[in-house]
């Protein structure tokens, strides 16, 4: 196209331009919360549009808005060992780094965001970020901010990790402001990062991100319970252990609606699959489903690991949980449910002190019914994140 059409065309597009950076090496978590965040920018306002680029191999079964997009970066595969490879085109891991941040600033560049939005890594997976955030604050025209859940990791590690990929350099040097999608009150999870007084001045928090219902046809009319691991990809265990209750226990009520996640699959799936089968429909399972909300919505209970993006949804539905949260690769799961457990948001199932095998599942989920709702702990005070992250992200993108 010549220079002047593009001019032209870029004349026409809406005044507003947001664009999101989410690595997604694993999971769904980076990608649901930058599409929730996307809807509430654009939401409403015809001057304002967004484009998410992301790594998820899954961003292509989720529908985005009006004038919300995503661009899909070539993924990668973490090993057991820790490295990474190219998921699907056969490079190694310095090539495939090179492509996708070539491809990302080119999509910068041509595109001219107002507002780049980092989700939780500031130098970009293996720092392919850092030549678009150089080049950015050389232009000068568009405001730069780290988005970072309410938990990142114990606080030790995490000052070890940031040491080792120089990225409070990074966050030190290229970005305008920090958004924290959660509560000083409830966690610090910049604790332990030896930020500057002047960049903890940066620091904004914006409570929780809460989720909206969804209409749809396929819940279930009787009483269930929803059991969700997230993206699936390390709920496993806590899926078989929801099915160990069940199947030991042949009284057990409400039934249940599992939902895998779309990184629960192969060998390991087809056994779930069974022994759900073998109890006789008082467990159904599907692999995975975009609108979850609308479950979330229906359920009488939850039982589910403690990702982020599920425990905004046990707040915003108002849902009585069992948190089960897995404890590593990170402790971010594990602080997050003890946290809210002591706030008395939600029921956390920890191994560690409740004991392993059925009875302490079969127990949390007959209880469900007699736990208080996160509501009656102040739960909706918690939940003005996006109303906060849009009056932020205005007054950034009209600032001279």
């Amino acid at each position: 196209m010549p220079q002047q059409a593009i001019a032209q065309a870029n004349a026409r597009a809406p005044a507003r331009r947001i664009m999101f950076y989410s690595h997604d090496t694993f999971g769904l978590g980076h990608l649901r919360r930058s599409r929730a965040l996307a809807t509430a920018l654009t939401e409403g306002d015809e001057s304002a549009s967004a484009i998410i680029l992301t790594g998820s191999p899954v961003a292509g079964r989720f529908t985005f808005p009006e004038r919300v997009d995503h661009i899909r970066l070539p993924g990668v595969t973490k090993l057991p060992d820790g490295s990474y490879i190219s998921s699907t085109l056969g490079l190694d891991i310095e090539r495939t780094t090179s492509l996708r941040s070539g491809l990302i600033q080119s999509a910068v560049e041509q595109y001219r965001p107002d507002l780049l939005i980092v989700d939780k890594e500031p130098a970009g997976f293996r720092g392919e970020l850092l030549p678009t955030l150089e080049w950015l604050q050389e232009q000068g025209t568009c405001r730069v901010v780290l988005g970072l859940r309410d938990v990142l990791d114990d606080p030790k590690v995490l000052a070890a990790e940031w040491l080792r990929k120089d990225a409070v350099r990074a966050a030190e040097a290229y970005y305008d402001e920090f958004w924290v999608y959660g509560l000083k009150d409830v966690y610090d999870p910049t604790e332990g990062l030896p930020f500057s007084d002047a960049t903890r001045a940066r620091l904004h928090y914006t409570g929780y991100l809460r989720r909206e219902i969804v209409e749809a046809d396929d819940v279930p009319r009787t009483p269930y319970i929803l059991i969700t691991p997230g993206g699936g990809g390390d709920g496993a265990a806590m899926v078989s252990q929801v099915l160990e209750a069940y199947e030991t226990d042949p009284t057990l009520k409400p039934d249940a609606v599992l939902v895998y996640g779309p990184f629960l699959s192969g060998e390991v799936r087809e056994a779930l699959d069974k022994r759900v089968d073998a109890l006789g429909g008082r467990v159904a399972a599907t692999g995975f489903d975009s609108r979850i909300e609308a479950l979330f919505a229906g359920a009488q209970g939850v039982v589910c690991m403690g990702g982020y993006n599920t425990f905004c949804e046990v707040l915003s539905f108002d849902q009585r949980a069992v948190i089960v949260p897995r404890t590593t690769p990170r402790l971010e799961q594990w602080i997050r449910a003890s946290r809210a457990e002591e706030l008395g948001l939600v029921r956390m199932l920890d191994e560690r002190r409740d004991g392993t095998g059925p009875a302490p599942m079969i127990a949390a989920i007959r209880g469900l019914a007699d736990q208080p709702k996160p509501s009656q702990a102040g739960a909706d005070g918690l939940l003005d994140g996006l109303d906060e992250v849009v009056r932020r992200a205005h007054i950034l993108m009209e600032r001279d």
